[in-house]
């Protein structure tokens, strides 16, 4: 088995952590559409989604582990820097400090929701992607896309909101997370067939295929790529 990491693999795993790590900055402000409530992730973080379905698809269930790993891990890095800074005394001079306190004084309650939600979330997402690729033969991507992204997504909502939104009023939370999977998922529909010739190229380009046999889908066999 092949151990280098190419440079597309590695250009996707790297957007894939950045919209990892945006999302969860984001996830702090709550916009209003039309009545509907949503946490400001939701613009960002379907494209993690669509980036870990590459990542599955192309490179397989392994790669794709690891990378979920590498986004956690540099998440947790924003977070604990943002609570050294917000310690840090300002400057007297900036009147700022309270609305940055205020954005980045939430992150560590976002990033345990974040934690919980995302492993589970892409986790899940890679795994009946990958199963669905070898059940099917490597056929019918965007069906697999979909229910994937589907499965994946409605489990990080169910773990997120509640944790992250704690005290929000539960009419409210609920009508939150069944517009946040609705609004991720006809996001993923209509950016199907750009993403599906986006990892066709991809197979191209690295002459990568994989379709993950006889593995572990341990979620921890972090090592084993």
């Amino acid at each position: 088995m092949k151990k280098n990491l190419s440079p597309a693999f590695l250009l996707v795993s790297v957007a894939f952590t950045v919209c990892l790590i945006a999302s969860n900055l984001f996830a702090t402000k709550i916009f209003s559409l039309a009545g509907i409530n949503l946490p400001g992730a939701v613009v960002i973080f379907p494209i993690s989604y669509i980036l870990n379905d590459c990542l599955a698809e192309v490179w397989g269930y392994r790669k794709a582990r690891l990378i979920i790993w590498t986004g956690f891990l540099m998440n947790l890095f924003v977070v604990l820097a943002a609570q050294l800074i917000i310690w840090l005394p300002p400057a007297p001079f900036w009147d700022a400090s309270p609305h940055f306190d205020y954005v980045f004084k939430m992150a560590p309650r976002v990033f345990i929701a974040s934690l919980l939600a995302f492993l589970v979330g892409s986790t899940m997402n890679a795994y009946v992607l990958s199963r669905m690729k070898v059940a099917s033969q490597g056929k019918y991507f965007p069906v697999r896309a979909i229910v994937s992204s589907l499965a994946g997504e409605m489990l990080d909502s169910l773990i997120f909101m509640p944790i992250a939104f704690f005290g929000t009023p539960v009419k409210i939370l609920l009508g939150m997370m069944l517009a946040q999977v609705t609004f991720k998922v006809l996001y993923e529909i209509v950016i199907l067939p750009v993403t599906t010739r986006f990892v066709n190229y991809l197979k191209r380009l690295d002459n990568e295929d994989v379709f993950d046999g006889e593995i572990s889908y341990n979620p921890f066999k972090i090592r084993d790529i």
